[in-house]
């Protein structure tokens, strides 16, 4: 976490000191672009960095956002694709061991997998000899915090998918504010300027929506995942149970 957080904080400088050095650059660039106003005009290209930097101070916190959407996804994504590894033959692994009644090497099998299948198995291997709804119930349980552990801060996807938009709107529409104030104030109503200045206006919102959707994709993505170990889980405590109940020796 405070790893996380480091690098969360030294992005934010790095950000912010980049726009800072555009602005002024922009800022300085501008009587040598004035005194050229009466040559013809000519298509100017610019980096695609430079031209996210007009966006105004509402990027900060939108990249932000986005640098945090991408490191709690690629963690989050790792974590559930780890432990929701299933092993299809682990109940093989089990079997012999378990109705000949050698718990030992059968706990030594779970401990071994490391996964949450694994301790799901390992909650109903030791509530074996209790009543069958106990153990089911124990194992429902230990579903229920593997699952749980799983989720953990998922919402703050759900929060950045319907903030991020909005700083982006709010940044669009505190540009359109400026615009039409200094149209009010120099009378200079005139298309290159109004279109200019909204073009760059309008790149905050577009940014906002690119990282709400990314969050909205991210966050559906990661509740797929975390619904298939959920079916998973289930059938195999199914199979637990049924092999528990139907021993090979037939007692």
């Amino acid at each position: 976490m405070k790893k996380r957080l480091k690098y969360l904080v030294t992005f934010c400088i790095l950000l912010s000191t980049t726009l800072v050095i555009a602005q002024i650059e922009s800022t300085t660039g501008t009587p040598a672009a004035a005194a050229t106003d009466a040559a013809p005009k000519t298509v100017q290209e610019i980096s695609a960095l430079e031209f996210l930097m007009k966006g105004g101070v509402f990027l900060i916190p939108i990249a932000i956002l986005l640098f945090y959407t991408l490191v709690f996804t690629i963690e989050k994504f790792r974590y559930i694709k780890r432990m929701s590894k299933y092993n299809e033959s682990i109940l093989s692994e089990i079997k012999t061991n378990l109705q000949a009644g050698n718990i030992s090497p059968v706990l030594d099998t779970l401990q071994r997998d490391n996964t949450a299948y694994g301790n799901v198995l390992r909650e109903g291997v030791l509530t074996i000899g209790r009543p069958m709804s106990e153990i089911e119930s124990n194992m429902d349980k230990v579903v229920n915090i593997e699952i749980g552990k799983m989720e953990t801060r998922m919402g703050h996807l759900g929060l950045i998918a319907g903030i991020a938009p909005t700083l982006g709107f709010i940044g669009t529409i505190s540009g359109v504010i400026k615009i039409f104030y200094s149209i009010s104030v120099t009378e200079n109503v005139s298309i290159g300027n109004i279109s200019g200045g909204l073009y760059e206006k309008m790149i905050s919102s577009g940014s906002g929506l690119v990282v709400g959707i990314i969050a909205y994709a991210a966050y559906h993505l990661l509740n797929g995942m975390i619904d298939s170990y959920s079916l998973k889980v289930q059938k195999m405590n199914l199979e637990f149970v049924n092999l528990i109940q139907r021993p090979s020796n037939g007692n």
